[in-house]
Parts: structure tokens; sequence; C-alpha cells
């Protein structure tokens, strides 16, 4: 099996300390805190981006952090989580598929791991807004996160759907240009109002909330066979039975 494209550790750090990395994470983590809050269970689980704790607000007593590197609880390939199907009521995943070679095996994992009705969260890079326009222009950086490969929200859904997930939540947000100074990012501050009003969709990342549906069985009972039941025959009754009856 080739081996993933893994994201490199001082790269990240380096751009989560930029103006852009403060930018989308600060918007990132007060939707995701929101989001968690008020989710339960007993076990919660957050892949990639160590750097983080996007389950701090979360109040699920086991939450653990898994990735390929960096400071985390469970150091594995996310293609073969080591936990048990059906044991995971909670999993985040920050810039995870759009960064990684094999993003259906890890949905494929995520989706054996949780519970029936468990949740999942989901943020990304949005390729229909101006940081998705950055990757097609000349002289892109080759560096995070513009070298990863942005999925598209519909494009998200269908491989949700595929693995019988319901969409129940998404957001947009940072509709800023990817500016490298944090001067412009502010002047650019306006377009967070008008982008939620006009042009939602072109947020540069984007949240999803799924949650795993389990179809019900529906049980079949046999046709029994009833015996019809004969109808009683119906007989002219003269005037004088009647009367007789009834004295």
């Amino acid at each position: 099996m080739e081996e993933p494209r893994k994201m490199s550790i001082p790269v990240i750090d380096d751009w989560l300390n930029t103006a852009q990395g403060r930018y989308v994470m600060a918007w990132e983590q007060t939707k995701v805190d929101a989001l968690v809050a008020d989710l339960f269970g007993y076990n919660a689980l957050q892949l990639g981006l160590p750097q983080y704790d996007l389950l701090s607000h979360n109040r699920i007593p086991l939450r653990q952090l898994a990735g390929e590197t960096g400071n985390v609880d469970v150091l594995c390939d996310l293609r073969e989580l080591p936990f048990a199907a059906n044991s995971i009521d909670l999993v985040v995943m920050p810039h995870v598929l759009e960064f990684h070679d094999d993003p259906h095996q890890i949905l494929r994992e995520v989706e054996r791991i949780l519970i029936p009705e468990g949740q999942l969260v989901i943020t990304g890079f949005n390729p229909i807004s101006l940081w998705g326009l950055r990757q097609r222009l000349p002289k892109c950086p080759d560096e995070f996160p513009m070298n990863g490969d942005y999925i598209s929200v519909l494009r998200l859904k269908d491989w949700l759907q595929l693995l019988s997930f319901e969409v129940e939540r998404g957001n947009f947000g940072c509709y800023a240009p990817p500016c490298h100074q944090e001067r412009w990012l502010k002047r650019w501050h306006f377009m967070e109002a008008a982008g939620d009003r006009w042009w939602s969709f072109a947020g540069g990342v984007y949240l999803l909330r799924a949650v795993k549906r389990v179809r019900g069985m529906r049980i079949i009972l046999p046709t029994w066979k009833q015996k019809p039941v004969p109808r009683k025959a119906l007989t002219a009754v003269t005037q004088k039975e009647i009367e007789d009856r009834g004295q």
C-alpha cells in the first residue's frame, strides 16, 4: 500500500503562527466549540491537527487525540484506526481529508468506529472561494495550506451519503482573501457579515456536522390463512310468524 502524504509538522506550525493560520483557526475553534458543547456520550475522538484541542468544550468523559504525527494520545495510521467498531460517540476531523492520499478509506474507518447516531464534525478548505481560486493562480505556494486537494461541500456530502451519514448542519466562514499580513485581513473584515448574507457558499473554510444513520429492520409477518366465515342465509318471514314471536 502506498504511503500517505503526511503533513509536515514544522510547516503546519509555521502556518498556524501566521496571520492566515490565526484567522482560520479562530473561526473554526469558535464554531466547533459551540457545536460540540451539547454533544454527549462516552468516547470522543479528534483526528489530526494536534496543535488545537477542538474537544475542550465537550463534556464527554473520555476525549482522545489520534494522528499520524505530532503530540497525540494515539499514534496510528488514519486508514486503520485502532478502535473497536461502534465504540466512538463523536469524531472531529479538522483538515484531514484534503491533506491525505486516501480520504475515502479514512471516512470508511470513521463510519466503522462510530456508534449508530454517532456524530461527525469535519472542517475543510472550500475550493469555491477566494482561497480555492488562489490555488489555480500562477506561482501558487506549494506549502500548507495551498498544497491540499480541496474537497467541495457537495462532493463531501455525496461521500457521506454513500456511507449512510446524514448531514445535519453546515457553516461557511473566512470570506477575506488569503492575505499574508494581518492588517490586510482586518481591512477585509467587512466581508464576513456581507459573505454570510450574500454569498455564504464562498467562505474560505467550511464546517459540516453529520450523523451516522443505521436503517432499521422491517419485520415482515407471514400471511395467515383465515377460514372464510359463511354468511347466514336470509329467509322471508311472514306477518303471522312475526305476530307469533311477539306473543
